[in-house]
C-alpha cells in the first residue's frame, strides 16, 4: 500500500470486520510495520472492550515481572571453558609425552657417546595432543563443538595452546638438565605443531600428526641414532632456519583458515 489508509479502513481493520478482503487486510499489516502514524491511529480506533483488555493484560505483565526476582548474571562455566581449550582425553597422551620425554632425557644420560635423544624427539614432543585436541573419538561434545560458529582454526589454535602450555614447559626442563640449548628445543616444537595444522586442512590433523611423527623417525631419528650423530637440521647454527620455518609455516595456516572448518571431514 503506497498511501496511508484511510480511517475508515484502519477502524474496520480493529474491529476485524469480515467485508474487509484479505488483500485489503494484509495490505494494511504490511503498511503498519512501516508506519508509526497509521499504529497510533490504529490504538486510537480500539474498541473499549478491547482496550480494556489489554490494559488488564498489561497491568498482569506488570504484576508477574515485578514478582519475578532478577536474574542472575551468567558467567562462563567451566565446562563451556573446558571445551574450548580443553579435552579431558587429552590428559593420559600429555602424561605419555612427559614420560617419553623424561625416559629420553634419562637415556641420554646413561646412553653416552650418542646424540642427544631428548632433542631429537623434541619436534615430535605436541603432535600426540595436537592430533587428540581436535578428534571425533576423543571429545565426547565433538558433534556439538564442530557446529558451533567457534569451530574451525580459533578452536584448533585454543586446544594446541593447551598441549603447548604442558609441553612446552617440560622441554624446557628436561633440555636444561640435558644441557641441550632452549632455541633447539622449542622452535623445532613450534615448527612441526604448526606444520601438524596447516597439514590437517588436507588430510585431518590426526593423519598429519601421524605422517609428521613417521617422517621424522625414519628420515633424521634412526640415521641418527645409527650414526651416533647429531643431524644437520638440529645443529646449532639451525635454529633461525627454524624460526624462519615456523613464521612462513604461520603464515600459510593463516591464509588457509577456511580449511579448518572442514576438518570434519577428514577426523
Amino acid at each position: 500500500m503506497s498511501t496511508h489508509p484511510s480511517l475508515t479502513q484502519i477502524d474496520r481493520y480493529a474491529a476485524g470486520d469480515p467485508g474487509l478482503d484479505e488483500p485489503a487486510v494484509w495490505a494494511i499489516e504490511v503498511h503498519l510495520e512501516d508506519c508509526a502514524d497509521c499504529r497510533a491511529r490504529l490504538a486510537g480506533s480500539t474498541t473499549p472492550d478491547t482496550r480494556a483488555v489489554i490494559e488488564r493484560v498489561a497491568a498482569a505483565l506488570d504484576r508477574e515481572l515485578a514478582a519475578t526476582p532478577a536474574p542472575a548474571a551468567r558467567s562462563r562455566s567451566w565446562s563451556v571453558l573446558r571445551h574450548r581449550w580443553f579435552v579431558g582425553t587429552l590428559l593420559p597422551w600429555l602424561a605419555m609425552t612427559a614420560g617419553a620425554l623424561a625416559c629420553a632425557a634419562l637415556l641420554g644420560v646413561l646412553w653416552t657417546g650418542m646424540p642427544a635423544l631428548v632433542l631429537l624427539v623434541a619436534p615430535l614432543a605436541p603432535l600426540p595432543g595436537v592430533a587428540v585436541a581436535w578428534h571425533r573419538r576423543a571429545d565426547p561434545a565433538w558433534e556439538l563443538v564442530a557446529a558451533t560458529p567457534a569451530a574451525g582454526l580459533t578452536m584448533l589454535l585454543r586446544r594446541t595452546a593447551a598441549v603447548l602450555a604442558v609441553v612446552v614447559p617440560a622441554l624446557a626442563l628436561v633440555g636444561a638438565g640435558a644441557g641441550v640449548p632452549l632455541a633447539l628445543m622449542l622452535l623445532p616444537c613450534l615448527a612441526f605443531a604448526v606444520a601438524a595444522l596447516l597439514l590437517g586442512t588436507l588430510v585431518g590433523v590426526r593423519r598429519a600428526a601421524i605422517g609428521l611423527i613417521t617422517a621424522w623417525t625414519l628420515v633424521v631419528i634412526a640415521p641418527s641414532l645409527a650414526v651416533a650423530r647429531m643431524p644437520v637440521v638440529l645443529a646449532a647454527e639451525s635454529a633461525p632456519g627454524w624460526a624462519l620455518a615456523t613464521a612462513l609455516l604461520t603464515v600459510v595456516a593463516l591464509f588457509r583458515a577456511d580449511g579448518f572448518r572442514r576438518l570434519a571431514q577428514h577426523d
